[in-house]
């Protein structure tokens, strides 16, 4: 029996060391780590109709050449790629069942939230409409 408890006691390591390499296996969802750091500074419920709403809804912050909004860049269908209007860059598409990488690194998340929000808006997305946009994002 020693040989059969070694073998189990091997498998056992290789499944463990399997499971590290994929990461843990109670991580939550992508976004979720953003959600709940946007309701410990009082936002929420969130909502992605309401995230929806505001991704097409058009700003015209001070100094901007015109009208924008997130469809600017994003497209209106967040399963496409988009493309920046000022660089003409590729911008991957924003929807989790087609991009799973998005959401992930919640600071990333912030970089891009920060830059995003300011250049639609003119100023900072408030957390509650990050939250909503983190729900819309993972609707899709």
């Amino acid at each position: 029996m020693k040989g059969r408890h070694k073998r189990i006691g091997a498998l056992v390591l290789a499944l463990i060391a399997a499971g590290s390499a994929a990461g843990p296996l109670w991580a939550s969802a992508p976004g979720e780590d953003l959600i709940a750091t946007y309701q410990r500074q009082g936002a929420g419920p969130f909502q992605a109709a309401a995230g929806g709403r505001a991704w097409a809804q058009e700003q015209s912050p001070a100094g901007a050449d015109g009208p924008r909004s997130c469809v600017t860049c994003h497209d209106s269908d967040l399963t496409r790629p988009g493309r920046h209007v000022t660089t003409g860059k590729a911008i991957e598409p924003m929807a989790l069942s087609v991009n799973p990488k998005r959401l992930t690194d919640p600071a990333h998340a912030e970089k891009w939230f920060g830059r995003n929000c300011r250049w639609t808006l003119g100023r900072d997305c408030s957390p509650q409409e990050k939250g909503d946009f983190v729900r819309l994002i993972q609707s899709r």
